[in-house]
């Protein structure tokens, strides 16, 4: 029998939802009106269930369908280059991080995953609208993990929350900037990183990349590497075979890491 506090269900087209499980009658988007409990607590992981019109099938509450169904409002940093940061940020259990630009909180999961119990996510978010959404997307990814780190956040803007950032720890092991404008936001909190800790920027344009690269360069920091994370995907060829479908690249933006030494 499943037992989860976040129940995973999934179309037969992918759609992913995700679902509070509670003991009381709700409307849920793309569901219709279920006591989730009552309907989904005896539906044992991969078994399928008839829901009106749709059936579903029900799957265990792990980062990749999480993120599928998660809530979106601003654009989000996907695994192609979340995975990327957090290993050349060497990111892991134990570790305070600072995150700039919370977002809808994609890039937010991908740390709380692999920060654990013992790590302390802070985040920074001076957009309301946004940030109702995303840490609503991490109350839901905490309901559904093992373990999820201590999270602080912080209304505002990164650059005027220095002192705010400082209450809850003075150094950092890795920072992470999803922001219209990097270079004040590094002016602002490169101090705070350990020796040896590193700083990535997620820059949609090159000219984001090059400003960014300067402010690094400007508060002593060295760049470790810039580049994109392109990604091609490949499906199976009509006449047997595999092959590279048809489409573009999959560029979403230019990434910098620089280190303090």
């Amino acid at each position: 029998m499943a037992d989860a506090d976040i129940a995973v269900l999934i179309e037969p087209n992918g759609r992913v939802h995700t679902v509070e499980m509670i003991d009381e009658s709700v409307k849920i988007k793309g569901i219709g009106v279920l006591n989730p409990y009552q309907r989904l607590n005896d539906v044992d992981i991969g078994h399928e269930i008839q829901i009106g019109s749709k059936t579903f099938t029900r799957l265990p509450p792990r980062l990749p369908e999480l993120v599928k169904g998660m809530k979106r409002r601003a654009q989000t940093i996907g695994s192609k280059d979340a995975g990327v940061l957090i290993a050349r940020l060497g990111i892991g259990p134990g570790d305070i991080v600072l995150e700039a630009g919370l977002g809808s909180a994609g890039q937010s999961m991908h740390l709380a995953r692999v920060m654990g119990a013992s790590g302390h996510l802070i985040t920074v978010e001076p957009r309301q609208e946004h940030s109702d959404v995303g840490l609503e997307n991490l109350a839901t990814l905490a309901r559904a993990l093992p373990e999820f780190p201590m999270h602080s956040h912080i209304d505002g803007r990164v650059e005027d929350s220095v002192s705010d950032i400082e209450k809850i720890s003075t150094e950092v092991d890795a920072i992470l900037l999803d922001l219209p404008e990097h270079s004040t936001a590094i002016q602002a909190v490169a101090h705070l990183l350990k020796t040896g800790a590193r700083l990535s920027c997620y820059c949609p344009v090159s000219s984001q990349l090059e400003q960014a690269w300067i402010a690094c360069e400007e508060e002593g920091l060295e760049i470790e590497w810039a580049g994109e994370i392109i990604e091609r995907e490949w499906g199976k060829a009509s006449k047997g075979g595999v092959r590279p479908v048809n489409g573009p690249f999959g560029h979403t933006a230019f990434l910098l890491i620089a280190q303090k030494k």
